[in-house]
């Protein structure tokens, strides 16, 4: 026979019970407050840049608090890893290079890292591209829109907060050429931005004294060194080529520059010829003695470098080997005796080329 229970005493147990519950969900939801409290704030003051934090495949929660705590971006690595377990993060986080600030929201952090939002993308910006090459590689790498680049280097507000100086009329030419790691989508301003504060941190006292003594703007510096970085694939030829565009320029000599026809051209050719140094444009420098209005692509520090600092020769004239290299002259007889010694290396290289190539 089954007993019939106390209902009394099931009912009193019940009312003992219940606060004793009520009492543990409160301690719980204050404890998952404090915890959300703490990563809900803004970044301290102060922050530094952005770092990279390099979350391997397979890599456990703890090993990446590891990483966000050597890095600065935490400064609590239990109290965050309590809260990144409240949020749900465990073992569902995403690996990948991601850039944070130094004591970056907690919530943004676990945020990220579950969604794999705010990883990183490697983006490689060759020397010497012209403008609408960058863009083309800005599309091609990181999505951003080529007009949208475009626009955003040359947006005249946008240049005025970059601290480029005086006379540059876009971003042509300040546009440094390395490999960055950005987010995944930025906007096109964030790119401009990215790779013109680039080019500044390279940019010393010792060039600006120098720049001051030589009487010209950053422009124009950028200008001249972007042709260098055009003409020059012996890297030693820099400061000789150098030599020669600022002696001309000395003497109202044309700078007579084939990449400067290219950049006119819009597109690269394949061979400079006679008929394409006639084009109309203000960068053709074979029809406009000084430099062209802006710079026809982006220089790296070398040849900046080159162009404040030129060699003491007295050449006024080079053409291109075929190994790359430059024969440099003084006269134009001279100049004329080396065309002539290239295009017989010309000549003699066709001649050992296997036929068919």
């Amino acid at each position: 026979m089954t007993p019939i229970p106390d209902r009394g005493l099931a009912i009193a147990d019940s009312q003992v019970g219940r606060p004793i519950r009520l009492l543990k969900s409160a301690i719980r939801s204050l404890a998952v407050g404090l915890l959300i409290s703490c990563g809900g704030g803004g970044p301290l003051a102060g922050d530094a840049d952005t770092v990279v934090v390099t979350i391997p495949r397979g890599a456990t929660l703890e090993a990446a608090i590891d990483s966000l705590a050597a890095r600065n971006v935490i400064r609590s690595p239990w109290l965050f890893g309590a809260y990144a377990r409240v949020r749900g993060l465990g073992s569902g986080l995403k690996s990948g290079v991601y850039g944070f600030r130094t004591g970056e929201r907690w919530a943004e952090v676990v945020d990220a890292l579950r969604r794999g939002r705010g990883a990183l993308a490697r983006f490689t910006l060759p020397e010497g591209l012209m403008l609408t090459e960058v863009a083309d590689h800005a599309r091609i790498q990181l999505g951003v829109p080529r007009d949208s680049l475009l626009a955003a280097a040359r947006d005249p507000a946008l240049l005025a907060k970059l601290g480029l100086g005086p006379g540059a009329t876009s971003a042509e030419g300040f546009l440094y050429p390395t490999t960055y790691l950005v987010r995944v989508h930025p906007t096109a301003r964030e790119v401009v931005r990215m790779m013109t504060d680039r080019f500044l941190a390279y940019w010393s006292p010792e060039w600006q004294a120098r720049l001051d003594s030589l009487g010209w703007s950053r422009a124009q510096l950028v200008t001249l060194a972007s042709i260098i970085e055009a003409e020059v694939r012996y890297a030693p030829d820099r400061e000789y080529v150098s030599a020669v565009y600022r002696n001309r320029l000395k003497r109202g000599m044309k700078l007579d520059a084939d990449p400067t026809v290219i950049y006119a051209y819009g597109r690269r050719l394949k061979r400079v010829y006679d008929k394409n140094l006639r084009i109309r444009s203000p960068y053709n420098t074979y029809l406009h003695a000084g430099l062209p209005p802006g710079p026809i692509g982006q220089p790296d520090t070398a040849s900046v470098r080159a162009a404040l600092y030129p060699a003491q020769v007295p050449f006024l004239y080079f053409v291109a080997q075929p190994d790359g290299k430059h024969i440099f002259s003084v006269t134009f007889a001279e100049h004329q005796a080396a065309i002539r010694a290239v295009h017989r290396m010309r000549t003699a290289a066709r001649a050992l080329r296997p036929r068919g190539h």
